[in-house]
């Protein structure tokens, strides 16, 4: 498989974790640049792993988790979503704020948006591919367009308000939604 195929299979796995990291740059609207280096690392690391861990699997659990894996991901980022949309909701002095900067907010975002690169690299096993070239360039990639998604986020959230929980979890709730369909209907 050719560099340009990896990067356009990256390009594609990134679409995900680019809404993801939206709406945490909507939330943490003056996020400073290593804040939002942690975030897109931790977005990158799973998205780079999980192709090498699909790959390590095999074709003996294909298809188990195919059978699967869009409603791992429909309910992470479903739960995520409604937690946002309800906490935006709680007065100031008794909700926790929402915070993709909590090692758990990230993981489980990171989780979610990932799942569909642990079946590429399923399909990675059947065909010849260097793993670990193939594994940095997707993580490249997915950390270049989570520091996009952030630094866009950022900016509309300036101009957009203080209750951007609401929009991050629609955006959520949507990522899941869409990869459910996807994956029913398509």
């Amino acid at each position: 498989m050719g560099i340009i195929t990896i990067l356009l299979i990256a390009l594609g796995l990134s679409f995900d974790t680019f809404a993801v990291s939206v709406s945490s740059g909507l939330i943490l609207r003056k996020i400073n640049f290593f804040n939002a280096m942690k975030i897109a690392f931790v977005l990158a690391f799973f998205q780079g792993v999980m192709p090498m861990i699909g790959w390590f699997i095999g074709s003996g659990v294909k298809e188990y988790v195919m059978a699967y894996d869009h409603w791992i991901a429909f309910i992470l980022l479903m739960a995520l979503g409604i937690k946002m949309i309800y906490e935006s909701f709680r007065h100031d002095e008794y909700r926790p704020a929402y915070n993709p900067m909590r090692l758990g907010v990230m993981v489980s975002m990171a989780i979610a948006t990932s799942i569909d690169a642990l079946i590429v690299g399923l399909s990675f096993a059947f065909i010849e591919v260097n793993i670990f070239i193939t594994v940095f360039l997707i993580g490249s990639v997915t950390f270049i367009i989570s520091m996009l998604g952030i630094l866009f986020g950022k900016k509309a959230g300036a101009s957009l308000g203080p209750r951007m929980e609401i929009v991050g979890g629609l955006i959520l709730i949507a990522i899941g939604l869409k990869i459910l369909l996807e994956h029913q209907f398509l």
